[in-house]
């Protein structure tokens, strides 16, 4: 079988796998207190343009979310997200099992924006009894989305701009971070993030890592304390160094975006493949998560020789699926897949 499921499921980039070998008997300071994530996180914040952030490394996505939004929150608050978002969907409850609600608004094509947020607020604080519900007091988004798709700067700047009106933090996932900088449509960048964000993170995980996401806390008044929330959270590592070591082999020489243009090339060739066969898509995404909607002949026969995700039964027997592409994707797979849609379309796309 051919995978196409996820964009982590290998494991390293080599060139990481190199540079934590080089070290793999150093004896270094612990808990990410050694000269390896110090200097990863002067590259990190010379990569964004901000010397004035903190940068903390934690092992995963869902620990990173967690810890950030338990850190900020008072116990009576919650975050908004879309409905769609991983923290309402795919993370068991790890919010909310911190005390905090996730409060979702209906995702268009997996994001929300400035009008839907200004409404939860606006309704929020205009109702009289609004200190017997959670109080609404972060947003969440993530880039990409969970569908692949982008938030325009101008998005992000309407976002921020209201966040800002309410004095409430817009909190940004990144694990998939380096597909949506890499993505041609894209015009969001990390300086970017810097300027319109209170905090977001820089996925390694899905973006050659073995694991690790780079937290960067932009606004001051939620840098106090932050390593006491990552150690009560699990996420004090004590080989600390080796989120370090990733991430400044990640931010040298442009690996991160070599690898993530790489993941976006070859899902634009599968796209492509699926849009000339008369394919429609569920979202239309310029990313490495891509969304056909396949016919029962065309899944059942796909499914033979490939992994992808059932991602919604349709009506007519037709189901949306998820293809993903990585740093590891390997052109001659995406070759086998493009000529088995080709011929699997011409065959059964009518039916």
């Amino acid at each position: 079988m051919i995978r196409f499921e996820c964009d982590y499921a290998e494991g390293a980039h080599p060139r990481i796998l190199e540079a934590m070998m080089k070290t793999n008997r150093e004896q270094t300071p612990g808990y990410g207190e050694d000269d390896f994530c110090a200097k990863a996180r002067r590259i990190i914040c010379r990569a964004c343009g901000n010397d004035k952030m903190d940068v903390h490394f934690l092992v995963g996505g869902t620990q990173a979310n967690t810890t950030v939004i338990a850190s900020i929150l008072r116990p009576h608050q919650a975050v908004v997200s879309a409905s769609s978002g991983h923290i309402a969907g795919h993370e068991t409850g790890a919010i909310e099992a911190t005390g905090h609600k996730v409060i979702t608004i209906p995702a268009e094509n997996g994001k929300i924006n400035a009008k839907q947020v200004r409404k939860v607020l606006t309704d929020h604080w205009s109702d009289s009894s609004h200190e017997h519900m959670p109080q609404p007091a972060m947003v969440y988004i993530s880039q990409p989305t969970e569908t692949g798709t982008l938030y325009s700067r101008r998005e992000l700047t309407e976002l921020s701009a209201l966040c800002r009106e309410y004095g409430i933090p817009l909190f940004l996932d990144g694990a998939r971070l380096g597909y949506a900088l890499a993505s041609p449509e894209n015009d969001v960048f990390m300086a970017d993030l810097a300027q319109l964000c209170d905090v977001f993170y820089i996925g390694g995980t899905k973006v050659g890592a073995m694991f690790g996401e780079a937290v960067c806390i932009v606004n001051s008044k939620y840098k106090e304390d932050f390593r006491y929330h990552i150690k009560q959270h699990g996420g004090m590592l004590a080989k600390g160094r080796f989120l370090g070591i990733q991430f400044e082999t990640l931010f040298r020489d442009g690996l991160y975006l070599e690898i993530s243009k790489h993941a976006i090339e070859q899902a634009m060739r599968i796209k492509e493949a699926f849009t000339e066969g008369g394919c429609e898509f569920l979202f239309d995404s310029p990313t490495n998560q891509q969304f056909p909607i396949l016919n029962r002949m065309v899944f059942t026969e796909l499914a033979k020789r490939y992994t992808f995700t059932t991602w919604e039964k349709l009506p007519g027997e037709r189901t949306a699926v998820r293809f993903v592409t990585s740093w590891a994707t390997r052109p001659e797979h995406v070759d086998a897949l493009i000529e088995d849609v080709k011929r699997l379309l011409m065959l059964y796309g009518d039916r």
